[in-house]
């Protein structure tokens, strides 16, 4: 019986091919460059093996990429149409089945079947590690957490893999909030290898949504030849150490970052890269940073893709790029087309997955941005209000989904919607008092409230008056990393 690294039984497969299997699962725990290559190499050894092919179909769905799902929902189907799957043995029928849900459109379907394997084979890192996207990919916090944290126990401290996956269960920590033991956790991790980029990436997390960006600066700074290049994390890293530079005052070196990593005419174009490229340079715009060229490149490469619906997330930075660069006409007929396409929905067939995050999520965002490019600020307010405790619904993370809260925020101000401004900074500055962003938002409320607001401010304690200052100084320096390739 040929089984994995785990020691999972692996059917219809042979040792060749469980050696690249496990291969494959070792590089998507490490977000190697090279695990698409070791999932085709396992296929091409057991085309028989539904892991494999699961593991294939998994592959085409992890970039939301609408032309790669296609691709591997055809190849899958080609293999399911002949498999008797009631022969299969209990992991690979669920593999089977999580893949062909996800395939289908139903992200929350294939992400319960997944925990329900957990539950019976817990040493199972494919499951874990697909499961733990499909959970960051609709905005479950609780299960980003806990999928991982339960399955914790059953992995031996000294198993080599037992580190990806505290940095799995150390994001998860993160978006639900426990800072403090994310921060440990996560330490952990990176103590036990210091390449975890995903146990690195929660470090980030974690200073970020407390407003610690010089010591995320620091941390990032200290282990460059770690994250700074040959990853699949490796723009996104460096999204992380713009914003931190965003943060610091240090614009140019954050546009530097950008012209070097994030867009430029050498660019992949894959939507995830694009994704970080829109929400940096949307930054800027609610900064009131003109950055014209910019955008029109960016435009283009959204533009170029010509995607279907397929991921409501995706979308709306798609919107950001096409407003940011002024093409509302392109941003309205975008959003007309996925009005369209929630309307020719079948009646009476069930939602799947992007038409709700789109009809409820989606479309809101993408109108207010355009609004809000448009200087309609009170329809901003008026989109955004409603949906602003529910936009982890439709994926992300905090750090991402911050853009969209920051323009609510930038919008409530300018609307003069005093009472609604003071209450989103009031929530932003206790929970990262250190952040200047919130700060210089609050003294910007004040001045508009005039004396009494200014009076106001003066009140805040000392303590939190120092702590922006302090890591403003600390943090301020200049990115000299980018001479190396991503």
């Amino acid at each position: 019986m040929v089984t994995d690294r785990y020691g999972n039984r692996l059917y219809e497969c042979t040792a060749d091919g469980a050696g690249h299997l496990d291969r494959a699962v070792e590089g998507l725990l490490f977000f190697r460059p090279e695990f698409p290559t070791a999932v085709a190499d396992a296929v091409a050894a057991c085309p028989r093996a539904p892991l494999a092919q699961a593991f294939a179909a998994y592959l085409g769905m992890l970039g939301t990429e609408p032309r790669d799902a296609e691709q591997a929902g055809r190849t899958f189907q080609d293999f399911s149409a002949g498999l008797d799957r009631s022969a299969l043995p209990r992991r690979e029928r669920m593999h089977m089945a999580a893949a062909e849900a996800w395939l289908g459109g139903d992200l929350g379907r294939a992400g319960r079947i997944l925990e329900d394997l957990v539950v019976e084979c817990p040493r199972d890192p494919l499951a874990l590690a697909v499961g733990h996207q499909l959970d960051f990919f609709t905005g479950d916090a609780t299960r980003l957490r806990d999928r991982i944290g339960g399955a914790l126990p059953a992995w031996d401290t000294d198993e080599p893999h037992r580190g990806p996956l505290l940095g799995m269960y150390a994001f998860g920590l993160e978006e639900s909030g426990h800072y403090d033991r994310a921060q440990e956790v996560a330490s952990a991790a990176v103590e036990r290898n210091s390449r975890d980029i995903w146990a690195i990436h929660a470090v980030v997390h974690v200073h970020e949504m407390q407003g610690r960006f010089a010591e995320g600066l620091d941390f990032l700074d200290a282990r460059l030849d770690d994250w700074a290049s040959g990853s699949l994390l490796t723009v996104h890293s460096w999204w992380h150490y713009a914003l931190y530079a965003l943060e610091a005052g240090d614009t140019a070196a954050a546009l530097r970052i950008y012209d070097a990593v994030l867009h430029h005419e050498d660019s992949s174009g894959f939507v995830m890269e694009l994704l970080d490229a829109a929400s940096l340079l949307w930054r800027f715009l609610l900064d009131g940073s003109d950055q014209g060229a910019r955008w029109q490149a960016l435009a283009d490469a959204w533009a170029a893709r010509e995607d279907p619906p397929f991921y409501a997330f995706n979308d709306v930075h798609a919107v950001m790029a096409f407003a940011g660069a002024g093409r509302l006409d392109t941003a309205d007929e975008f959003v007309a087309d996925r009005r369209r396409w929630l309307g020719a929905a079948r009646e009476g067939a069930r939602p799947r997955t992007n038409r709700v995050m789109t009809a409820e999520i989606g479309l809101p965002v993408c109108e207010a941005l355009v609004a809000f490019v448009r200087e309609d600020y009170a329809t901003v307010v008026e989109l955004l209000w409603p949906v602003r405790r529910r936009l982890h619904t439709f994926g992300g993370s905090h750090a991402q989904r911050d853009a969209v809260q920051r323009t609510l925020l930038e919008a409530a101000l300018r609307a003069r919607r005093d009472d609604l401004a003071r209450l989103l900074l009031g929530e932003r500055a206790g929970l990262s008092p250190h952040s200047p962003y919130n700060w210089l938002g609050r003294a910007r409320l004040a001045d508009a409230l005039g004396e009494a607001g200014r009076a106001a401010v003066a009140r805040a304690t000392a303590t939190e008056l120092a702590a922006p200052a302090a890591a403003r100084l600390s943090g301020n320096r200049h990115v000299t990393h980018l001479g190396r390739k991503p």
